[in-house]
């Protein structure tokens, strides 16, 4: 009974943490960069626009090395005049279209606007237009004197047009930018992925963007039927205890628990009734990873090509994310979870039969999270390796991008044995191997987002929950405390589905409580 009552607790605790994310308003500063919110709003600017309520959360979660913060008031006509070329610039880093995306931050700040006077004198704003240049985490909860050394933030006093605001720029970071660059044309400016192990980390932006995609894509498929509902919801209970971004956690958990009211187990999205459910769903537009996600572009998984890497770069990475952040004893569930994922909702069929082949192929249950680590690892080299073939012999690979055995000698040279390789046989060293995965994929992938304004929201998540009569009692302890346990909790799989099967019950008492009633 102790234990019973523990659990209902751990999962109540996360019903009121799901509620009071539902409950908060995520567009107050939503990272829109190339979509406002509202209705008939259309053709958003490049920059972001910030003010005193989100400036210091929204540069502090920032995982672009530097940020160009423009001071204006929208009374003065130089600002006016000045927008289009700030734009011009801005347009180069900012937004899917970016031709060179998660560099720099490029944002404004009205300083007309009464809530923003005590932050435009922090950063001693004498003149408009204003622009300051630094790495955006120096510029939250600080302050920018002139008269100060050594500051990190630096005053930008030659960006009175497009052209030299560039050249300023490229002056600063040795860079050779212009104004003509498009997406997927500036091959020399791409992340080399295979050299810098450091380049993992903007991953969690393309993390989120698969998680978010595939959930679109199951949207738009309607692929959700009655023969394959549990085995999402499987896979989204291993998303809310170990996907690498918080937020993709708090919404996986928000589309579990309204699971039923959804997706009933008896309900086909292909029948009429089905295709009205998913439209009711599609327009509650349910962000699994934050509202401005997807965003339309990648970061560490963006090819040179429009077609080459992107989403399925990007599930890789989660998936090898889940496999070095569970527990031993969740390797064969989270398995069978991933390897019925891919089976029942990646919509490329020979990717996804081939796959599953491999899944099928293993004869012993996983008894560690190694096992399953190394599994996945040695699959996607295998894919890798076909791939490498036939994009060989179609001409249909990334030219800056080929195939190649995982991982490299230059990110990983104690994986090998022996630096020789044999008809593509390498002798590996898999303790090595699966420490580099762990280190990798789990401690440098991690959600230095700060998970953008939802953790600046934490007060007032707080504030919502205790003001709710109804359920204020039910929790005793911290909700963020409370959540981390429960979705850190190796058994949260069991937890949510006891929470579940607690739902359809109360559901059901209230059904015959009505009907006793009649």
């Amino acid at each position: 009974m102790a234990a019973a009552a523990v659990a209902r607790r751990v999962v109540l605790v996360l019903v009121l943490a799901a509620a009071s994310l539902a409950a908060a308003p995520r567009g107050a500063a939503a990272r829109s960069l190339g979509g406002r919110e509202g209705p008939g709003e259309v053709d958003a600017d490049a920059a972001v626009d910030l003010n005193a309520t989100n400036f210091d959360a929204f540069l502090k979660a920032s995982l672009e090395p530097w940020a160009v913060v423009e001071f204006f008031a929208h009374w003065c006509p130089a600002c006016r005049n000045y927008k289009p070329h700030y734009e011009k610039v801005a347009k180069l880093f900012n937004g899917r279209d970016a031709a060179h995306p998660g560099l720099i931050l490029m944002a404004r700040v009205d300083c007309a606007s009464k809530v923003n006077i005590d932050l435009c004198n922090r950063f001693s704003v004498d003149h408009y237009p204003f622009l300051l240049w630094g790495p955006p985490t120096k510029f939250a909860s600080a302050k920018w004197d002139p008269k100060q050394e050594n500051n990190e933030i630096k005053l930008i006093d030659d960006g009175r047009t497009a052209e030299r605001l560039l050249k300023w720029i490229n002056n600063q970071m040795k860079s050779s930018f212009s104004l003509e660059d498009k997406k997927y044309e500036n091959e020399n400016m791409l992340p080399k992925n295979a050299s810098d192990p450091e380049q993992i980390v903007q991953a969690i932006y393309d993390v989120e963007e698969a998680t978010a995609q595939a959930l679109q894509i199951i949207l738009e498929r309607k692929t959700i039927k009655p023969k394959n509902r549990d085995s999402l919801i499987r896979f989204l209970q291993i998303l809310v205890a170990h996907h690498p971004s918080k937020r993709c956690r708090r919404g996986s958990a928000e589309l579990l628990i309204n699971f039923d009211d959804r997706w009933s187990s008896n309900l086909s999205l292909s029948s009429q009734e089905g295709s009205k459910l998913l439209e009711s769903v599609a327009e509650e537009n349910h962000w699994i990873c934050g509202k401005e996600v997807p965003r339309g572009y990648w970061l560490f998984c963006r090819g040179s090509k429009s077609e080459t890497r992107g989403f399925s770069c990007g599930l890789w990475v989660l998936m090898h994310s889940l496999t070095v952040r569970i527990g031993d004893g969740e390797s064969q569930s989270t398995f069978t979870s991933i390897c019925d994922f891919i089976h029942n909702f990646f919509i490329c069929e020979e990717c996804r039969y081939h796959f599953y082949e491999m899944c099928s192929s293993v004869s012993a249950p996983f008894r560690t999270a190694r096992e399953l680590s190394l599994w996945l690892w040695s699959t996607h080299n295998k894919v890798n390796m076909r791939l490498m073939k036939e994009e060989k012999d179609m001409g249909t690979g990334d030219p800056l991008f080929p195939k190649v055995t995982w991982p490299p000698n230059q990110l990983c040279p104690s994986c090998y044995r022996s630096s020789k390789v044999t008809d593509g046989a390498v002798d590996w060293n898999e303790d090595a191997v699966y420490q580099f995965l762990v280190n990798y994929y789990g401690k440098k992938l991690v959600s230095s987002y700060k998970e953008t304004y939802m953790e600046s929201l934490q007060q007032q998540e707080k504030k919502i929950v205790s003001e709710d009569s109804s359920i204020s009692n039910a929790a005793s302890v911290p909700i963020g405390a409370a959540l981390g346990v429960a979705i850190a909790s190796c058994t949260f799989g069991a937890l949510a589905c006891f929470w579940r099967a607690q739902q359809k019950n109360r559901k059901y008492s209230h059904h015959l409580r009505s009907l006793k009633k009649i």
